[in-house]
């Protein structure tokens, strides 16, 4: 079997390897920084398992997990994140991850997901599970949310959260130029005219 890890931080995608390689010896893992080089890695080859960070360099990882089961809709995915807010985890498995986890999860915590997702199963971290199914029970992502792109969720997601177009800029690793864009898409979408109606719209809806 074949893994691909996909995280901008190298030091972290050795210990996401060294946690795999104690639990499945005989995997072969290939490692890889941005988005387009875990394209090429799923479409050049034989990927089983694929562990996604949430945040990558050159586009979003929710993108990325969308075109991946666009590609390969069968090819479980982990997805790995420093949000731990629920609308992120709820984002992951709608786009069709099998799992989500943050990146404080511990090793043992990490084993119980791969060896559930490998499974056929779905895993969320336990510190998130519970609230997550409370969230999912009383919202309902409105339709005029669904118009917006992975990457559009996330700046919304951030201003909801009060991250000026700077602060949301600096935490997606964007320029504040492309920030301000999506921010200008966001209020064509949903038919608004400031950031404090997209702040609201956000945390109206949940999200």
């Amino acid at each position: 079997m074949l893994v691909l890890i996909v995280d901008d931080h190298p030091l972290f995608r050795q210990a996401v390897k060294h946690v795999i390689e104690d639990l499945f010896p005989l995997w072969k893992i290939r490692e890889a920084s941005t988005g387009e080089q875990a394209l090429d890695s799923v479409l050049g080859e034989s990927v089983s398992l694929a562990v996604l960070d949430i945040m990558l360099p050159d586009q979003s990882g929710l993108g990325l997990l969308k075109r991946i089961k666009q590609l390969r809709p069968n090819l479980p995915c982990l997805m790995l994140s420093l949000h731990n807010e629920p609308r992120y985890a709820e984002l992951s498995l709608c786009f069709g991850a099998s799992g989500y986890l943050t990146k404080d999860t511990g090793s043992d915590e990490l084993r119980v997901a791969l060896r559930t997702i490998l499974t056929g199963g779905h895993y969320v971290e336990s510190s998130l599970a519970s609230t997550l199914a409370e969230h999912r029970t009383s919202s309902r992502t409105p339709p005029s949310a669904s118009l917006l792109s992975a990457r559009e969720l996330e700046v919304l997601t951030h201003f909801a959260q009060g991250l000026t177009v700077s602060k949301a800029a600096t935490r997606m690793k964007l320029s504040v130029k492309t920030v301000s864009t999506y921010r200008a898409r966001l209020l064509e979408k949903l038919r608004l005219k400031t950031t404090a109606e997209l702040i609201r719209y956000a945390v109206d809806h949940r999200l």
